[in-house]
Order: structure tokens, then sequence, then C-alpha cells
């Protein structure tokens, strides 16, 4: 028998391995875990030394996120040296390099840009060598992250020939924080930002959160709501955007700030904020003044106006050009940009929602001043679970026009679902709008070679919060990376970027590579299937956002649920073809000819643009309500086969947050039946037919689910 003593020292050994091996997400994809044979050996071989010539503070921290990769990766010692031996992996900019690499790359250093890199396998003085070049100083931080995610994911590195530069110049997360620490739209708890000990105190995730954005290539945050508070610029607030401002920077990360439009008027004691009163246009000029006195580098405005009750020009009768040439007026001087929303509809408005953004926006087209981007969101409606793509895409020419897209999940679970995100955006950036014929797509509007903008970018609306594990859900992560990666890439596949976050994140172990991919790449389609088949959209429980709604009819019209699925004992679909709404009609003519023809118009897409009738045969041979319920039906049965193949991981990657996913997957299958059964119930009332005999038929009547506390649901 073993003594008391010997039995602690066992039992702190056992806690202790465990501690050590236990995850809880925060490293996010940045773990850097030591690599699995044979990799690590020939790492070893073709990695001896580290060197970075030096001179600012953001090549120091690429310097010391250089020896932490590695370190950790190799899972050993790395020595810095001085001079170039064999092995070395020498990360400095171009000019400096010159002398000492043997091959000129100065072709390959052009195409890298401004904020681009160069990876490649050299020599000096007949040493093999792996440089990291760029012509910035943050360029090399990019380059140094890429190299180490290339030995996160196993990458061969023994023939190198990178040549990177981002698609898009301004790469932004939208953070619709609160001064009260509240976040709209935030399932990860609360603010990152604590504005009540900023100044004097700052919280070391400030830091953290700016390494985070640096490895994926983010280049910009919008710190505030876009239903914003006027008192952010004030002194009071501006002196705590400067500390995050000064922390950001080393990252290459600028700062920019939603503003309320009217805020002459709430906080600068005039009357009016029309955009041509000359003392609005001096007050704004004073203001960025102020701004840009505290943070030399601001980005600029983000602007929500005229939009769900925000003030903007529209209340004196002016244009969203001549509002947003007033701010961009103001900035230009500083280098700063504004970012002008285009989530604009008005209920008063007897016009498809859909189509009220364009019909605002196409008239001012060639309006807006050069240092003006209109931010649209990826669909005409609202981050909803499947969109087509927004039809202003195309229909701006001489306007530069961003995409915002959503990566908190407000329609699609919040943090309790597994929704990976990125076939959702790829399914929008690859979609062609033909606005110049064949091959015009939106990747191209975005990035500015279809028009020839050079004043690009892409937003983010954030998922991130006070959890520990930044996202609220686990899995939430994978989309804050996705955006970052197609934004500096939008030519990037779903599947490649979800292998390099799971092998980041997690393991390279191929059974549980091969089974998280297929969970992710499944994740999106499944939620789609179980909360808006076919087309319907807007469908969910009012004002949270969270649980099925079809039933909901209070309030303004186009708030409603009714509104959009408009089904009656007829059938079922918004009719938005020429007999309808005609919002096909703001399409180019091959894509309007396609969704307005039930012929062309795919199943995925029906019922957002025709009204059609529940014996309507469909390809498959069904009726629409046999597809419809099928399609809830395959919902939950996806979702359910996630969470077996989840189950099947059990004892391949880290406890906790194999535990932590596990939990969350069975909540959402129980999120998934309510809606099915919600749904098909619902709708159920207007068919009048019965639900296919093979399924599964629900338990409790649809008053019994209509009465449910959406709280019930969600993860804990």
């Amino acid at each position: 028998m073993k003594s008391k003593s010997t039995l602690e020292s066992i039992i702190f050994l056992l806690l202790f391995s465990f501690s050590l091996y236990a995850e809880d997400g925060y490293k996010l994809w940045l773990d850097y875990k030591k690599a699995p044979e044979p990799v690590l050996t020939q790492y070893r071989q073709q990695i001896k030394n580290l060197m970075v010539i030096k001179g600012s503070s953001t090549l120091d921290i690429a310097e010391n996120e250089l020896f932490k990769g590695v370190t950790g990766i190799l899972e050993g010692h790395i020595s810095a040296v001085q001079n170039v031996e064999e092995g070395t992996v020498l990360a400095g900019k171009f000019t400096d390099l010159q002398n000492v690499i043997e091959n000129d790359f100065s072709d390959k250093i052009k195409l890298a840009g401004e904020e681009g890199f160069v990876i490649s396998s050299e020599q000096s003085d007949g040493k093999n060598i792996t440089v990291i070049s760029a012509n910035s100083d943050v360029g090399i931080l990019y380059g140094v992250f890429h190299f180490l995610q290339l030995l996160q994911t196993g990458k061969d590195i023994s023939n190198l020939d990178i040549v990177s530069s981002p698609k898009v110049k301004i790469r932004v997360l939208n953070h619709w924080d609160n001064l009260d620490g509240s976040i709209e739209r935030g399932y990860a708890g609360n603010s990152l930002w604590d504005w009540e000990s900023l100044p004097g105190k700052t919280d070391p995730r400030y830091t953290d959160y700016a390494r985070a954005n640096a490895s994926i290539g983010i280049n910009g945050s919008v710190l505030n709501n876009v239903n914003a508070n006027p008192a952010m610029l004030t002194p009071e607030y501006l002196e705590k955007v400067k500390v995050l401002a000064d922390i950001f920077r080393p990252y290459g990360i600028k700062v920019f700030l939603s503003i309320k439009f009217s805020s002459p008027v709430n906080i600068g004691g005039l009357e009016t904020a029309d955009p041509l009163e000359p003392t609005v246009q001096e007050w704004w000029k004073n203001k960025v003044r102020e701004v840009y006195s505290y943070i030399p580098d601001f980005g600029g405005f983000l602007v929500k106006a005229n939009s769900e009750g925000q003030p903007g020009p529209q209340n004196y009768g002016r244009t969203h050009a001549e509002g947003a040439n007033m701010l961009a007026d103001a900035l230009k001087p500083f280098g700063g940009i504004v970012m002008w929303r285009a989530f604009v509809y008005d209920n008063n408005v007897p016009e498809d929602r859909a189509k009220q953004a364009l019909n605002e926006f196409k008239p001012l087209d060639g309006q807006f001043r050069d240092n003006v981007l209109i931010q649209v969101k990826n669909g005409p409606i609202d981050f909803q679970p499947r969109e087509p793509f927004h039809p202003i895409f195309g229909n701006l020419p001489k306007t530069p026009v961003m995409m915002e897209f959503q990566i908190t999940q407000e329609y699609l679970g919040q943090s309790t679902d597994l929704c990976y995100l990125a076939p959702m955006y790829k399914e929008v950036l690859d979609a062609d709008t033909y606005a110049k014929g064949k091959g015009s797509t939106v990747a191209k509007v975005i990035d500015g070679t279809l028009e020839g903008h050079e004043l690009t970018g892409m937003a983010g609306v954030a998922n991130t919060g006070s959890d520990r594990n930044w996202t609220g859900h686990l899995f939430g992560q994978s989309n804050w990376f996705a955006f970052g990666r197609l934004a500096w890439n939008d030519q990037l596949s779903s599947e490649e970027i979800a292998d390099e976050w799971i092998k980041m994140t997690f393991s390279s172990d191929p059974k549980v590579v091969t089974t998280i991919k297929k969970i992710m790449m499944d994740s999106r389609e499944n939620s789609v299937n179980y909360m808006t088949p076919l087309g319907l959209h807007h469908i969910m429980g009012m004002s949270h956002h969270f649980g099925p709604g079809p039933w909901v009819s209070r309030g303004r019209a186009d708030w409603t649920s009714l509104y959009y699925h408009r089904a009656d004992s007829f059938g079922i679909g918004f009719d938005r073809t020429p007999t309808g709404s005609n919002a096909t009609g703001q399409y180019f003519k091959p894509v309007a000819d396609k969704f307005a023809n039930l012929k062309t118009c795919t199943d995925e897409y029906l019922l957002w643009f025709h009204h059609l009738p529940w014996n309507y045969k469909m390809r498959s041979g069904k009726t629409l309500w046999d597809e419809l319920c099928l399609h809830y039906y395959a919902g939950v049965e996806g979702v359910k086969k996630m969470q077996a193949e989840w189950n099947s991981l059990h004892g391949r990657i880290d406890p906790e947050e194999f535990e932590f996913v596990k939990n969350r997957i069975e909540a959402q299958v129980k999120l998934a039946e309510w809606w099915r059964n919600s749904c098909v119930l619902y709708f159920q009332q207007f068919s009048k037919m019965p639900i296919p005999e093979e399924l599964e038929k629900p338990t409790e009547s649809l008053q019994y689910y209509q009465k449910l506390n959406y709280r019930d649901f969600e993860a804990k």
C-alpha cells in the first residue's frame, strides 16, 4: 500500500499534467503545439536558428512571435544569430536584405506591395536559408505569422516561393459594443473594452486581441456600435480610445469609430446637423482635428444614418452622398475614410424592403468623394441564414463598395450553434453579378478589380467578447479566422480555411482533421435546413432573433415574419418576380432571368423570389409541402450526425474542449428540433397537408411550441 504522501504526489502530478494539457480556447489558433513526426524531424533539419533585422516595435513583436512559435512547434531551443548561418530563418525589410541574399527578388517584392510579404528559400554565401521579407514592418509581421502557419499545418518548407498581398485595403472588424459594456448582438460576454477602467488601466487581452487579428491580416477595428453614442467623440472617451490605438498600432491595426450623425446637436451645442450648413461643416472639421490630435493614424468613421431610427442627412432633406461627403471632406487632410452603411429601409415606404437600399443609392453613384466606401451587407435583408447576394454589388460602378459580413451569429443560433460561415461568405463572394459580363463576381467588385477602384474594404461584425474563449462557442473562432483569411485572399476555399484552422486549433491527427472538417462543411447547410429552407427568411423569434417565430405578426410590417413568408391557403413565399415586387429586376439580366424563372431558379432561393402553391411539383418530383418538411427534418438529422461525429473524437482532442463542444451540440439538437416542429406545424395550418408518412411527427401541439421560452434552448 502506497503512503499518503506518495498518493498525494501522484494526484498532484496527474492534476498538474491535466492542467498542462487542458485547453480553454483562450489561445485561439495561436497555440504553437509541437509538430507531429515526420515533419518535426524535417523542420529541425531546416530551421536551426533565427535572425530578425529589427528597428521598430513591430519588428520586436515579429521577432518574439517567431521565437515563440518556432520554439513551441519544434519543441526545442532555437538560437538567435547575428550573422547568417546554415538553416537560418531570416526576417527583414527587402532593403536590408539586398546585400545578404544571393538572389535578387525585387520583382517579387514589388508584387507584395505595401502590406504583403515574400517567403522564399534562398542562399547566402552558399548556405541554405529561409527569407521572410517585405516592404514594411507590418508586412514582415504578417509574413512571420504566415510562416508559422505553414509549420502549424505541416507544410513542406524545403523550397518556398510565396508572394502574398491582401486583396482588399481595409480589413476591419466592426464591434457593436456599447459604452456600458454591453454588446448589441454579442453572445460571448461583455465588451472587450473596459471603458470605465481606461485610460488608466489596461487589460492584457487588448494586446492578445491585436495579436490575433494581425495573425490573419486584419488591419482595422471599429470600437463601438453602429447605433452610436455621441459621447464617443468627447475628450473623455478619446483619451480612452488613444490607449487602445497605441496598443494596436505595432500590430498594424488602425482604430475607427462609429459616429452619430446628429453629434453636432447632441454634444456640440448646435441647433442643426444639416450637412450643408457651414457651422455644421466647421464643427466636424474641428472635431476631426481633435480626434487626430489624440490618434495621429486614426482610420476614420463608420456611419449608420437614416436607418432604423438613426438620424442622418435625410432628416434635413439631404442625400446620403451629401452627408458622407461632409464627413469625408473633414477627414481627407488626415488620410481618413468614411464607411457609409447602405443598410437603409423605411417601413413608411410601401416597397419591398429588399429593394430599398439600391433604390436609394443607385441614383447617387459617382457623387461620393474618393475617400468614401459604401458598406453593404452580403444580402438585401439582414444577415439571414441564406440570402442571394445584394443587388448593390455591381450596380454602383463609380463608387467603391465594401462588403459587410456578420461573424457574430445573430440569426444562426448565436453561441449555441456550431455553424461554420466560410461557405456562406464564399457563396456570396463567388456569385456572378454579370455587371460587366460573365465573370463579374462579387469578389471582383469588392477587391476593386472590376472597376479599377483603389480604395477597397471588407468588414466583419465581430463575435468577440469577455468570455475566456473569446467567441462564446469554440467554433465561433473559426468564423473570425475565416473572415480574416478571406479578407486577405478571397480566392481561398472554405475547405482550405477549415483545414488550416483545425490543425492550428486542435490537432493534425488525420482522424481529427477529417472528422471536424466534415462537421464544419456540413454545419451551415444543416442550419439553413432546420431554420429557413428553400429560400424562406426572417422567420425567427422577435427582438432576440433566437429560435423559431414564423408566427411573429406584431409591430411594423417589415419586422414581422408574415411579411416575408406570406403563407396562405394557396401557398408560401415572397413573389419578387415581375408579377410581384420585381426585386429580380434589380439584378443584371442573366441573373434577373435566372431568379425570376421557375425553370432556372435554384431550390435554395425558390421561396425568396416566388410565391408557390403547396402542391407545386419540385425538381425532386415531390410537392413543395413534402419537400419543405423533408428539409426541416434533414436539418435536425444533420445536427444529430454532427453530434455522433464529434463524439467519435473522444480521447483524441483536449478533454475540456471536447466536453465544451459536446454540450453545445447537445443544446443545438434540442434547438433544431424546436425549429423543425414549430415551423412544420405552423405552416401545416395553411397547407392542410399531412407530414410525410416516413417522418416522425411532433409530439406536442403548435401552441405548446409557441409558448416555449427561447432561453431554455440557449447553451449554458
